[in-house]
C-alpha cells in the first residue's frame, strides 16, 4: 500500500472506530477490508490500530 493511501486508510478506520465503537475489532476490520477492497496482509496491523483507538476512547471516557 502506498504511504498516502495507507495513511488515508488508517485515518478512515480510526474515524469509523470512533463512530461505531465495535465490540469485535477483528470482525470489524475484516468487514472493512472486504467492503473497501483493501489489499490483503494488513488485517493484523489494522486490527491493532482499532484496538488501540478503542482503548484510547475508553480511557478518555472514564
Amino acid at each position: 500500500m502506498a504511504t498516502k493511501g495507507h495513511n488515508e486508510v488508517k485515518e478512515s478506520l480510526r474515524e469509523m472506530t470512533r463512530i461505531f465503537r465495535p465490540k469485535d475489532p477483528k470482525k470489524f476490520v475484516k468487514e472493512y477490508v472486504r467492503k473497501y477492497h483493501i489489499t490483503g496482509g494488513y488485517e493484523e496491523e489494522l486490527t491493532l490500530l482499532v484496538e488501540d483507538e478503542l482503548i484510547r476512547l475508553n480511557s478518555s471516557v472514564s
